[in-house]
Protein backbone atom coordinates (compact mmCIF):
# COMPACT_ATOMS: atom_id res chain seq x y z
CA UNK A 1 0.00 0.00 0.00
CA UNK A 2 1.07 3.60 -0.51
CA UNK A 3 2.08 5.63 2.53
CA UNK A 4 2.04 9.39 3.04
CA UNK A 5 5.34 11.28 3.26
CA UNK A 6 4.99 11.71 7.03
CA UNK A 7 4.42 7.93 7.33
CA UNK A 8 7.59 7.24 5.36
CA UNK A 9 9.56 9.56 7.63
CA UNK A 10 8.19 7.75 10.69
CA UNK A 11 9.04 4.37 9.18
CA UNK A 12 12.57 5.50 8.32
CA UNK A 13 13.10 6.96 11.82
CA UNK A 14 12.56 3.48 13.27
CA UNK A 15 15.16 1.93 10.98
CA UNK A 16 12.45 0.20 8.92
CA UNK A 17 11.58 0.33 5.22
CA UNK A 18 8.32 0.74 3.33
CA UNK A 19 8.92 -2.68 1.77
CA UNK A 20 9.29 -4.29 5.21
CA UNK A 21 6.06 -2.71 6.46
CA UNK A 22 4.15 -3.89 3.39
CA UNK A 23 5.50 -7.40 3.97
CA UNK A 24 4.15 -7.28 7.52
CA UNK A 25 0.74 -6.07 6.31
CA UNK A 26 0.64 -8.96 3.82
CA UNK A 27 1.25 -11.39 6.69
CA UNK A 28 -1.83 -10.01 8.45
CA UNK A 29 -3.88 -10.46 5.27
CA UNK A 30 -2.67 -13.94 4.40
CA UNK A 31 -2.51 -15.21 7.95
CA UNK A 32 0.23 -17.38 9.39
CA UNK A 33 0.29 -21.17 9.27
CA UNK A 34 0.16 -23.31 12.39
CA UNK A 35 3.08 -25.59 13.14
CA UNK A 36 2.60 -29.03 11.63
CA UNK A 37 3.41 -31.42 14.48
CA UNK A 38 4.54 -34.90 13.44
CA UNK A 39 5.01 -36.25 16.96
CA UNK A 40 6.20 -35.18 20.37
CA UNK A 41 9.91 -35.48 21.04
CA UNK A 42 10.40 -38.08 23.78
CA UNK A 43 13.26 -39.96 25.43
CA UNK A 44 15.33 -41.71 22.73
CA UNK A 45 13.20 -40.04 20.08
CA UNK A 46 14.64 -36.54 20.04
CA UNK A 47 15.46 -36.19 23.75
CA UNK A 48 18.66 -37.54 25.28
CA UNK A 49 18.65 -39.00 28.78
CA UNK A 50 22.19 -39.30 30.16
CA UNK A 51 23.37 -41.81 32.73
CA UNK A 52 25.37 -40.57 35.73
CA UNK A 53 28.56 -41.70 33.98
CA UNK A 54 27.61 -39.82 30.80
CA UNK A 55 26.71 -36.70 32.81
CA UNK A 56 30.09 -36.79 34.53
CA UNK A 57 31.88 -37.24 31.20
CA UNK A 58 30.07 -34.23 29.67
CA UNK A 59 30.90 -32.06 32.70
CA UNK A 60 34.53 -33.19 32.53
CA UNK A 61 34.62 -32.17 28.85
CA UNK A 62 33.35 -28.70 29.64
CA UNK A 63 35.77 -28.24 32.53
CA UNK A 64 38.69 -29.32 30.33
CA UNK A 65 37.87 -26.95 27.47
CA UNK A 66 36.23 -23.90 29.07
CA UNK A 67 39.41 -21.88 29.66
CA UNK A 68 40.16 -21.85 25.94
CA UNK A 69 36.68 -20.54 25.07
CA UNK A 70 35.09 -17.11 25.14
CA UNK A 71 31.91 -17.66 27.19
CA UNK A 72 29.03 -15.28 27.87
CA UNK A 73 25.63 -15.68 29.51
CA UNK A 74 22.67 -14.07 27.73
CA UNK A 75 19.71 -13.09 29.94
CA UNK A 76 16.49 -11.61 28.51
CA UNK A 77 15.51 -9.16 31.28
CA UNK A 78 13.44 -6.41 29.71
CA UNK A 79 10.11 -7.31 31.28
CA UNK A 80 8.48 -5.28 34.06
CA UNK A 81 7.02 -7.16 37.02
CA UNK A 82 3.43 -6.07 36.35
CA UNK A 83 2.08 -9.56 35.56
CA UNK A 84 3.54 -10.96 38.78
CA UNK A 85 1.08 -8.85 40.74
CA UNK A 86 -2.02 -9.18 38.58
CA UNK A 87 -4.26 -10.58 41.34
CA UNK A 88 -2.98 -7.96 43.79
CA UNK A 89 -3.81 -5.10 41.41
CA UNK A 90 -7.30 -6.58 41.14
CA UNK A 91 -7.51 -6.74 44.94
CA UNK A 92 -6.63 -3.03 45.22
CA UNK A 93 -9.28 -2.13 42.66
CA UNK A 94 -12.08 -4.17 44.25
CA UNK A 95 -11.50 -4.32 47.98
CA UNK A 96 -12.75 -1.74 50.47
CA UNK A 97 -11.60 -2.58 54.04
CA UNK A 98 -14.27 -0.28 55.51
CA UNK A 99 -17.09 -2.28 53.94
CA UNK A 100 -15.89 -5.89 53.98
CA UNK A 101 -13.57 -8.12 55.97
CA UNK A 102 -10.59 -9.69 54.26
CA UNK A 103 -11.92 -13.21 54.94
CA UNK A 104 -15.25 -12.30 53.42
CA UNK A 105 -13.59 -10.90 50.29
CA UNK A 106 -11.40 -14.01 49.88
CA UNK A 107 -14.38 -16.35 50.30
CA UNK A 108 -16.74 -14.39 48.07
CA UNK A 109 -14.22 -14.09 45.23
CA UNK A 110 -12.61 -17.53 45.60
CA UNK A 111 -9.18 -15.88 45.40
CA UNK A 112 -6.86 -18.74 46.28
CA UNK A 113 -3.84 -16.73 45.13
CA UNK A 114 -4.71 -13.89 47.48
CA UNK A 115 -5.28 -16.28 50.38
CA UNK A 116 -1.87 -17.90 49.82
CA UNK A 117 -0.24 -14.49 49.55
CA UNK A 118 -1.47 -13.37 52.97
CA UNK A 119 -0.75 -16.73 54.60
CA UNK A 120 2.86 -16.54 53.43
CA UNK A 121 3.23 -12.78 53.89
CA UNK A 122 6.22 -12.80 56.27
CA UNK A 123 8.10 -15.27 54.04
CA UNK A 124 8.29 -12.85 51.14
CA UNK A 125 11.73 -11.25 50.69
CA UNK A 126 10.22 -7.78 50.49
CA UNK A 127 8.18 -8.08 53.71
CA UNK A 128 10.44 -5.91 55.88
CA UNK A 129 10.97 -3.33 53.12
CA UNK A 130 7.22 -2.94 52.70
CA UNK A 131 6.66 -2.73 56.46
CA UNK A 132 9.28 0.00 56.72
CA UNK A 133 7.55 1.94 53.96
CA UNK A 134 4.18 1.44 55.68
CA UNK A 135 5.37 2.67 59.06
CA UNK A 136 6.79 5.83 57.49
CA UNK A 137 3.52 6.52 55.65
CA UNK A 138 1.21 5.46 58.51
CA UNK A 139 2.75 6.06 61.95
CA UNK A 140 -0.52 4.80 63.51
CA UNK A 141 -0.35 1.50 61.58
CA UNK A 142 -0.52 -0.68 64.70
CA UNK A 143 -3.87 0.83 65.65
CA UNK A 144 -5.49 -0.22 62.39
CA UNK A 145 -7.37 -3.53 62.06
CA UNK A 146 -6.11 -6.53 60.07
CA UNK A 147 -8.34 -5.71 57.08
CA UNK A 148 -6.96 -2.21 56.68
CA UNK A 149 -3.35 -3.26 57.36
CA UNK A 150 -3.60 -5.97 54.67
CA UNK A 151 -4.97 -3.50 52.15
CA UNK A 152 -2.31 -0.92 52.98
CA UNK A 153 0.45 -3.53 52.70
CA UNK A 154 -0.50 -4.26 49.09
CA UNK A 155 -0.96 -0.54 48.43
CA UNK A 156 2.57 0.17 49.69
CA UNK A 157 3.91 -2.49 47.30
CA UNK A 158 2.15 -1.29 44.17
CA UNK A 159 1.25 2.38 44.54
CA UNK A 160 3.32 4.49 42.07
CA UNK A 161 3.94 6.99 44.90
CA UNK A 162 5.27 4.27 47.19
CA UNK A 163 7.40 1.21 46.27
CA UNK A 164 5.77 0.81 42.83
CA UNK A 165 6.87 -2.82 42.40
CA UNK A 166 4.56 -3.35 39.44
CA UNK A 167 6.58 -0.92 37.33
CA UNK A 168 9.94 -2.29 38.48
CA UNK A 169 12.05 -4.47 36.17
CA UNK A 170 11.52 -8.06 37.28
CA UNK A 171 15.28 -8.47 37.56
CA UNK A 172 15.54 -5.76 40.23
CA UNK A 173 12.71 -6.91 42.51
CA UNK A 174 13.58 -8.44 45.90
CA UNK A 175 13.61 -12.17 45.07
CA UNK A 176 15.33 -13.86 48.00
CA UNK A 177 15.98 -13.08 51.65
CA UNK A 178 19.11 -14.35 53.39
CA UNK A 179 20.25 -14.00 57.00
CA UNK A 180 19.85 -10.66 58.75
CA UNK A 181 17.28 -9.50 56.19
CA UNK A 182 19.86 -9.36 53.38
CA UNK A 183 17.86 -9.11 50.16
CA UNK A 184 18.95 -10.45 46.77
CA UNK A 185 17.48 -9.59 43.36
CA UNK A 186 17.21 -11.96 40.39
CA UNK A 187 19.93 -9.85 38.73
CA UNK A 188 22.30 -10.55 41.63
CA UNK A 189 21.45 -14.26 41.71
CA UNK A 190 22.41 -14.57 38.04
CA UNK A 191 25.87 -13.22 38.87
CA UNK A 192 26.41 -15.76 41.66
CA UNK A 193 25.12 -18.61 39.50
CA UNK A 194 27.16 -17.74 36.41
CA UNK A 195 30.38 -17.60 38.43
CA UNK A 196 29.88 -21.30 39.24
CA UNK A 197 29.98 -22.49 35.63
CA UNK A 198 31.31 -19.73 33.40
CA UNK A 199 34.09 -17.94 35.30
CA UNK A 200 36.91 -16.45 33.30
CA UNK A 201 40.52 -15.57 34.04
CA UNK A 202 39.74 -12.03 32.90
CA UNK A 203 36.06 -11.48 33.76
CA UNK A 204 32.83 -13.46 33.90
CA UNK A 205 30.68 -12.07 31.09
CA UNK A 206 26.93 -11.62 31.40
CA UNK A 207 24.76 -9.76 28.89
CA UNK A 208 21.29 -8.54 29.89
CA UNK A 209 18.67 -7.33 27.41
CA UNK A 210 16.73 -4.60 29.20
CA UNK A 211 14.41 -1.66 28.60
CA UNK A 212 16.47 1.43 27.84
CA UNK A 213 14.75 3.46 30.56
CA UNK A 214 15.87 0.90 33.18
CA UNK A 215 19.60 0.89 32.40
CA UNK A 216 20.52 3.36 35.15
CA UNK A 217 18.68 1.22 37.70
CA UNK A 218 20.59 -1.91 36.66
CA UNK A 219 23.91 -0.07 36.73
CA UNK A 220 23.17 1.28 40.21
CA UNK A 221 22.28 -2.23 41.40
CA UNK A 222 25.57 -3.59 40.06
CA UNK A 223 27.49 -0.76 41.75
CA UNK A 224 25.72 -1.68 45.01
CA UNK A 225 26.51 -5.40 44.88
CA UNK A 226 29.73 -5.56 42.84
CA UNK A 227 32.14 -5.69 45.78
CA UNK A 228 30.04 -8.28 47.65
CA UNK A 229 29.54 -10.61 44.65
CA UNK A 230 33.13 -10.39 43.46
CA UNK A 231 34.40 -10.95 47.00
CA UNK A 232 32.26 -14.05 47.54
CA UNK A 233 32.82 -15.60 44.09
CA UNK A 234 36.43 -14.59 43.50
CA UNK A 235 35.35 -13.47 40.01
CA UNK A 236 35.43 -10.15 38.26
CA UNK A 237 32.31 -9.41 36.24
CA UNK A 238 31.93 -7.84 32.82
CA UNK A 239 28.26 -6.80 32.67
CA UNK A 240 26.83 -5.50 29.38
CA UNK A 241 23.36 -4.38 28.35
CA UNK A 242 21.38 -3.99 25.16
CA UNK A 243 17.85 -2.96 24.26
CA UNK A 244 15.25 -4.39 21.93
CA UNK A 245 15.94 -2.54 18.69
CA UNK A 246 13.27 -0.17 17.33
CA UNK A 247 13.90 -1.67 13.90
CA UNK A 248 12.32 -4.90 15.19
CA UNK A 249 9.02 -3.17 16.04
CA UNK A 250 6.07 -4.24 13.90
CA UNK A 251 3.15 -2.26 12.55
CA UNK A 252 -0.30 -2.72 14.07
CA UNK A 253 -3.38 -2.99 11.86
CA UNK A 254 -7.14 -2.67 12.23
CA UNK A 255 -9.38 -5.77 12.10
CA UNK A 256 -9.65 -5.01 8.35
CA UNK A 257 -5.85 -5.10 7.93
CA UNK A 258 -5.41 -1.36 7.42
CA UNK A 259 -2.59 0.40 9.31
CA UNK A 260 -3.80 1.37 12.78
CA UNK A 261 -3.32 5.06 13.49
CA UNK A 262 -2.87 6.89 16.78
CA UNK A 263 -5.09 9.85 17.67
CA UNK A 264 -2.54 12.22 16.09
CA UNK A 265 -2.68 10.28 12.82
CA UNK A 266 0.71 8.61 13.18
CA UNK A 267 1.21 4.89 12.56
CA UNK A 268 1.13 2.61 15.58
CA UNK A 269 4.17 0.36 15.99
CA UNK A 270 4.52 -2.22 18.75
CA UNK A 271 7.42 -4.21 20.26
CA UNK A 272 7.48 -7.58 18.50
CA UNK A 273 8.06 -9.97 21.43
CA UNK A 274 11.18 -11.81 22.54
CA UNK A 275 11.83 -12.99 18.97
CA UNK A 276 13.25 -9.52 18.35
CA UNK A 277 16.15 -10.46 20.63
CA UNK A 278 17.70 -12.63 17.91
CA UNK A 279 19.22 -9.30 16.79
CA UNK A 280 20.77 -8.79 20.23
CA UNK A 281 22.02 -12.37 20.36
CA UNK A 282 23.47 -11.89 16.88
CA UNK A 283 25.63 -9.03 18.17
CA UNK A 284 27.50 -11.28 20.62
CA UNK A 285 30.84 -12.69 19.49
CA UNK A 286 31.39 -15.44 22.09
CA UNK A 287 32.23 -19.09 21.37
CA UNK A 288 29.68 -20.40 23.87
CA UNK A 289 26.51 -18.57 24.97
CA UNK A 290 24.44 -19.74 27.93
CA UNK A 291 20.83 -18.53 27.74
CA UNK A 292 18.40 -18.30 30.62
CA UNK A 293 15.45 -16.07 31.57
CA UNK A 294 15.85 -13.43 34.27
CA UNK A 295 13.27 -14.94 36.65
CA UNK A 296 14.65 -18.50 36.60
CA UNK A 297 16.96 -18.41 39.62
CA UNK A 298 17.28 -20.20 42.98
CA UNK A 299 18.59 -19.36 46.44
CA UNK A 300 22.29 -20.05 46.83
CA UNK A 301 22.08 -23.49 48.46
CA UNK A 302 20.57 -24.94 45.23
CA UNK A 303 22.96 -23.22 42.82
CA UNK A 304 25.52 -26.05 42.65
CA UNK A 305 22.76 -28.40 41.45
CA UNK A 306 21.73 -25.90 38.77
CA UNK A 307 25.34 -25.24 37.71
CA UNK A 308 26.01 -28.97 37.31
CA UNK A 309 23.47 -29.28 34.52
CA UNK A 310 24.62 -26.09 32.79
CA UNK A 311 28.09 -27.64 32.58
CA UNK A 312 26.60 -30.89 31.32
CA UNK A 313 24.71 -29.18 28.48
CA UNK A 314 27.81 -27.21 27.50
CA UNK A 315 29.96 -30.34 27.55
CA UNK A 316 27.56 -32.08 25.16
CA UNK A 317 27.63 -29.06 22.86
CA UNK A 318 31.44 -28.87 22.79
CA UNK A 319 31.81 -32.60 22.10
CA UNK A 320 29.33 -32.58 19.22
CA UNK A 321 30.60 -29.30 17.78
CA UNK A 322 34.20 -30.51 17.71
CA UNK A 323 33.19 -33.61 15.77
CA UNK A 324 31.11 -31.55 13.33
CA UNK A 325 34.09 -29.20 12.79
CA UNK A 326 36.35 -32.19 12.15
CA UNK A 327 34.04 -33.44 9.40
CA UNK A 328 33.82 -29.97 7.84
CA UNK A 329 37.62 -29.69 7.77
CA UNK A 330 37.81 -33.11 6.10
CA UNK A 331 35.50 -31.79 3.40
CA UNK A 332 37.99 -28.96 2.81
CA UNK A 333 40.96 -31.32 2.73
CA UNK A 334 39.76 -33.98 0.30
CA UNK A 335 36.85 -35.52 -1.55
CA UNK A 336 34.97 -37.72 0.93
CA UNK A 337 34.84 -41.43 0.19
CA UNK A 338 31.57 -43.33 0.16
CA UNK A 339 32.23 -44.69 3.67
CA UNK A 340 33.08 -41.19 4.96
CA UNK A 341 29.85 -39.83 3.48
CA UNK A 342 27.93 -42.58 5.26
CA UNK A 343 29.76 -41.75 8.51
CA UNK A 344 28.88 -38.04 8.31
CA UNK A 345 25.25 -38.83 7.45
CA UNK A 346 25.04 -41.18 10.44
CA UNK A 347 26.54 -38.51 12.71
CA UNK A 348 23.96 -35.97 11.57
CA UNK A 349 21.15 -38.44 12.11
CA UNK A 350 22.27 -39.91 15.44
CA UNK A 351 23.83 -36.87 17.16
CA UNK A 352 22.21 -33.81 15.57
CA UNK A 353 18.70 -35.22 15.00
CA UNK A 354 18.84 -34.39 11.29
CA UNK A 355 16.40 -36.46 9.26
CA UNK A 356 18.25 -37.12 6.03
CA UNK A 357 16.22 -36.61 2.85
CA UNK A 358 14.87 -39.86 1.31
CA UNK A 359 16.31 -38.56 -1.99
CA UNK A 360 19.86 -38.37 -0.57
CA UNK A 361 20.90 -41.78 -1.93
CA UNK A 362 20.02 -40.66 -5.46
CA UNK A 363 22.27 -37.57 -5.35
CA UNK A 364 25.62 -37.49 -7.13
CA UNK A 365 28.58 -37.57 -4.73
CA UNK A 366 29.33 -33.84 -4.98
CA UNK A 367 25.70 -33.01 -4.18
CA UNK A 368 25.67 -35.44 -1.26
CA UNK A 369 28.72 -33.66 0.16
CA UNK A 370 27.15 -30.23 -0.42
CA UNK A 371 23.97 -31.44 1.33
CA UNK A 372 25.94 -32.74 4.33
CA UNK A 373 28.02 -29.56 4.53
CA UNK A 374 24.90 -27.41 4.57
CA UNK A 375 23.37 -29.50 7.36
CA UNK A 376 26.57 -29.52 9.44
CA UNK A 377 27.61 -25.89 9.06
CA UNK A 378 24.91 -24.22 11.15
CA UNK A 379 24.50 -22.60 14.56
CA UNK A 380 24.11 -25.25 17.27
CA UNK A 381 21.99 -25.26 20.41
CA UNK A 382 21.69 -27.77 23.21
CA UNK A 383 18.46 -27.30 25.16
CA UNK A 384 17.55 -28.70 28.55
CA UNK A 385 14.07 -30.24 28.67
CA UNK A 386 12.11 -30.89 31.85
CA UNK A 387 9.44 -33.54 32.43
CA UNK A 388 6.00 -32.10 31.88
CA UNK A 389 4.30 -31.49 35.22
CA UNK A 390 1.70 -28.98 34.13
CA UNK A 391 3.93 -25.91 34.02
CA UNK A 392 3.26 -23.36 31.25
CA UNK A 393 5.66 -23.12 28.36
CA UNK A 394 6.50 -24.50 24.95
CA UNK A 395 7.59 -28.05 24.33
CA UNK A 396 9.86 -30.17 22.11
CA UNK A 397 8.29 -31.64 18.97
CA UNK A 398 9.18 -33.12 15.62
CA UNK A 399 7.73 -30.64 13.09
CA UNK A 400 7.24 -30.85 9.32
CA UNK A 401 7.79 -27.63 7.34
CA UNK A 402 6.22 -26.54 4.05
CA UNK A 403 8.93 -28.42 2.11
CA UNK A 404 8.22 -31.68 4.00
CA UNK A 405 11.47 -31.43 6.00
CA UNK A 406 11.09 -32.82 9.53
CA UNK A 407 13.14 -31.27 12.34
CA UNK A 408 13.22 -30.79 16.09
CA UNK A 409 11.59 -27.55 17.24
CA UNK A 410 10.41 -25.86 20.43
CA UNK A 411 6.74 -25.07 19.82
CA UNK A 412 4.35 -22.89 21.86
CA UNK A 413 0.71 -23.93 22.24
CA UNK A 414 -0.29 -20.73 20.37
CA UNK A 415 1.45 -22.17 17.29
CA UNK A 416 -0.68 -25.33 17.33
CA UNK A 417 -4.09 -25.73 15.73
CA UNK A 418 -6.05 -27.02 18.74
CA UNK A 419 -9.15 -27.49 16.58
CA UNK A 420 -7.32 -30.28 14.75
CA UNK A 421 -7.80 -33.48 16.77
CA UNK A 422 -4.55 -35.07 15.64
CA UNK A 423 -2.49 -31.98 16.48
CA UNK A 424 -4.24 -31.60 19.83
CA UNK A 425 -3.56 -35.27 20.61
CA UNK A 426 0.16 -34.87 19.85
CA UNK A 427 0.30 -31.86 22.16
CA UNK A 428 -1.54 -33.77 24.89
CA UNK A 429 0.94 -36.67 24.66
CA UNK A 430 4.01 -34.46 25.06
CA UNK A 431 6.22 -35.66 27.91
CA UNK A 432 8.52 -32.64 28.32
CA UNK A 433 8.46 -28.86 28.18
CA UNK A 434 10.96 -26.10 27.51
CA UNK A 435 12.39 -24.30 30.57
CA UNK A 436 14.56 -21.99 28.40
CA UNK A 437 17.80 -23.60 29.52
CA UNK A 438 19.92 -23.33 26.40
CA UNK A 439 23.60 -23.38 25.44
CA UNK A 440 24.45 -21.97 22.00
CA UNK A 441 27.41 -22.09 19.63
CA UNK A 442 27.23 -19.37 16.98
CA UNK A 443 30.54 -19.65 15.10
CA UNK A 444 31.46 -21.85 12.16
CA UNK A 445 34.41 -24.25 11.93
CA UNK A 446 36.66 -21.44 10.70
CA UNK A 447 35.82 -19.20 13.65
CA UNK A 448 33.50 -16.90 11.73
CA UNK A 449 30.26 -15.91 13.41
CA UNK A 450 27.07 -17.03 11.73
CA UNK A 451 24.55 -14.36 10.76
CA UNK A 452 21.76 -15.67 13.00
CA UNK A 453 19.09 -13.69 11.17
CA UNK A 454 19.55 -16.07 8.22
CA UNK A 455 18.31 -19.05 10.25
CA UNK A 456 14.87 -17.68 11.16
CA UNK A 457 11.57 -19.19 9.99
CA UNK A 458 9.58 -16.02 9.35
CA UNK A 459 6.39 -18.05 8.92
CA UNK A 460 6.56 -18.94 12.62
CA UNK A 461 5.42 -15.45 13.69
CA UNK A 462 2.31 -14.83 15.79
CA UNK A 463 -0.73 -12.61 15.20
CA UNK A 464 -2.43 -11.47 18.40
CA UNK A 465 -5.49 -9.35 19.17
CA UNK A 466 -5.05 -6.21 21.27
CA UNK A 467 -6.83 -2.92 21.98
CA UNK A 468 -5.66 0.69 21.90
CA UNK A 469 -7.76 3.72 22.87
CA UNK A 470 -10.71 1.34 23.18
CA UNK A 471 -10.32 0.16 19.57
CA UNK A 472 -9.49 -3.38 18.44
CA UNK A 473 -6.26 -4.03 16.58
CA UNK A 474 -4.08 -6.88 15.40
CA UNK A 475 -0.42 -7.08 16.41
CA UNK A 476 2.43 -9.10 14.92
CA UNK A 477 5.01 -10.83 17.08
CA UNK A 478 8.19 -12.06 15.46
CA UNK A 479 9.07 -15.78 15.66
CA UNK A 480 9.99 -16.50 19.29
CA UNK A 481 13.67 -16.36 20.18
CA UNK A 482 13.93 -20.10 20.89
CA UNK A 483 11.04 -21.02 18.55
CA UNK A 484 11.01 -19.82 14.94
CA UNK A 485 14.05 -17.59 15.38
CA UNK A 486 16.18 -20.72 15.82
CA UNK A 487 14.18 -22.92 13.45
CA UNK A 488 17.10 -23.71 11.14
CA UNK A 489 19.74 -24.27 13.82
CA UNK A 490 21.02 -27.74 14.65
CA UNK A 491 19.24 -28.83 17.82
CA UNK A 492 19.89 -31.30 20.63
CA UNK A 493 17.35 -31.78 23.42
CA UNK A 494 18.56 -33.22 26.74
CA UNK A 495 16.49 -34.16 29.78
CA UNK A 496 17.36 -32.12 32.87
CA UNK A 497 15.77 -32.28 36.35
CA UNK A 498 13.03 -29.97 37.58
CA UNK A 499 15.50 -28.20 39.92
CA UNK A 500 16.73 -26.31 36.84
CA UNK A 501 13.32 -24.68 36.29
CA UNK A 502 12.24 -22.18 38.95
CA UNK A 503 10.51 -19.25 37.21
CA UNK A 504 8.70 -16.52 39.10
CA UNK A 505 5.60 -15.88 37.02
CA UNK A 506 3.45 -14.73 39.95
CA UNK A 507 4.58 -13.28 43.26
CA UNK A 508 3.46 -16.46 45.06
CA UNK A 509 6.15 -18.44 43.23
CA UNK A 510 8.60 -16.79 45.64
CA UNK A 511 7.11 -19.01 48.36
CA UNK A 512 8.36 -22.19 46.66
CA UNK A 513 11.19 -24.13 48.27
CA UNK A 514 13.84 -23.11 45.75
CA UNK A 515 13.20 -19.45 46.57
CA UNK A 516 13.24 -19.86 50.35
CA UNK A 517 16.52 -19.97 52.29
CA UNK A 518 14.99 -22.17 55.01
CA UNK A 519 13.59 -24.56 52.42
Amino acid sequence: MAFKNKDLKQIKSKGLTEEKINEQIELFKSGLPFSNLVEAATIDNGILRLSEVEEAKAIEKFEADKNSLDIVKFVPASGAATRMFKFLFQFLDEYNPEKESLNSYVNNHDTKDLNLFFIGLEKFPFYYEVMEELKKAYPDLESKNINERSYLFVKAMLDPKMLNYGDCPKGLLPFHEYKNQVISTAFEEHLFETALYAPSNSATQIHFTISENHQDKFKKEFDRIEEKVEGKTGSKFDISFSYQKQSTDTIAVTPKDKPFRNEDGSLLFRPSGHGALIENLNDLEADIIFMKNIDNVVVYKYKEDVAKYKKMLAGILIEVQQQAFEYLKQMDDHQLSESEIEEVAAFLSQHLNVRISPEFEKYKTKYQIAYLRDKLNRPLRVCGMVKNEGEPGGGPFWVKDEFANVSLQIVESAQINLKNKKQKSILKNATHFNPVDIVCAVKDYQGNKFDLTQYVDHQAAFITKKTKQGKDLKALELPGLWNGSMAFWNTIFVEVPLITFNPVKTVNDLLKTTHQIKG
